[in-house]
């Protein structure tokens, strides 16, 4: 962990009053859209955020923005000491789809970061191994994505991310299009290897149960344009794995219940601008 010349702890990520315009043309004329307006957020090394909020709020896109796959319009965002400029091998991003490579291996697919970043090919196997066993598919290093069940593919494509070593994991709906039971499966791996790795992680989620699990923080995002509503501090202590039990609690129930309660008054068209608070 890096800490400041006045001790105090420095984010792993700060975003920076960023904002983004999409220009549209549509029919011969020409529009801009403003996905995002002044969004300034900090995220704590080793903290886990989610961000939340309705479709239309900007929340991957602002994901896009701090792996570097998007430029901000205006703002900056800051990973370590480093302003982002495009992407680095010091953020992996897992996608909503695991997009594998079709005609490798599940350990040829974690390879492939490592290929581009040149690393020789010993260690590549070496480094690809102990990620896919990490996440627990050790057994099945050598089957190729039609081989392996949607869970599966996921979580090649989360050891493919963790193979680069990231400082920042970054992940937009990893699990949304995975059956209730194995959606769960991989959140508790999440916890897991968050556990055993201490990374940072920023993840895109509609599912309020997911983000009470998951996170130290929900960032709640309102739409038109995409800002920041509310910040919602996870008031659960200790291991989290026992969703059953954690899901009995007071402090899971009362928290979910004022997240989707401020959603719902923007829904309603009852929330008011953060600057209006």
């Amino acid at each position: 962990m890096t800490t400041p010349a006045d001790g105090g702890r420095r984010p792993r990520v700060v975003i920076d009053e960023v904002s983004k315009r999409f220009t549209i043309t549509e029919r011969k004329s020409t529009s801009t859209v403003q996905a995002l307006d002044r969004v300034s957020l900090e995220v704590e090394d080793g903290e886990i955020v989610a961000l939340t909020g309705l479709s239309g709020c900007g929340k991957t896109t602002l994901l896009r923005i701090i792996m570097g796959l998007e430029k901000a319009s205006s703002g900056t965002v800051t990973v370590g000491d480093k302003v982002v400029t495009g992407c680095g091998y010091d953020r992996g991003l897992v996608f909503q789809h695991a997009e594998l490579f079709p005609w490798r291996t599940a350990l040829q697919n974690v390879e492939f970061g490592l290929e581009v970043k040149g690393v020789p090919a010993d260690e590549r196997r070496r480094i690809a191994t102990e990620k896919l066993e990490l996440v627990g598919l050790g057994n099945a290093m050598d089957r190729r994505p039609d081989q392996l069940s949607g869970g599966m593919k996921q979580r090649v494509g989360l050891a493919r991310a963790l193979s680069i070593e990231p400082e920042v994991l970054l992940m937009d709906e990893p699990f949304g299009a995975l059956d209730a039971q194995t959606r769960e499966g991989l959140q508790m791996e999440v916890l897991r290897i968050h556990r055993e790795t201490g990374k940072t992680i920023v993840f895109v989620t509609h599912d309020l149960d997911e983000a009470v699990l998951l996170a130290d923080r929900v960032v709640l995002m309102a739409p038109n344009p995409g800002r920041v509503d509310t910040i919602f501090d996870i008031p659960i202590k200790g291991p989290r794995e026992d969703f059953f039990a954690i899901r009995g609690l007071d402090e899971f129930a009362h928290t979910r219940y004022a997240i989707w309660s401020r959603l719902m008054a923007g829904v309603h068209g009852d929330a008011p601008r953060e600057e209006e608070r």
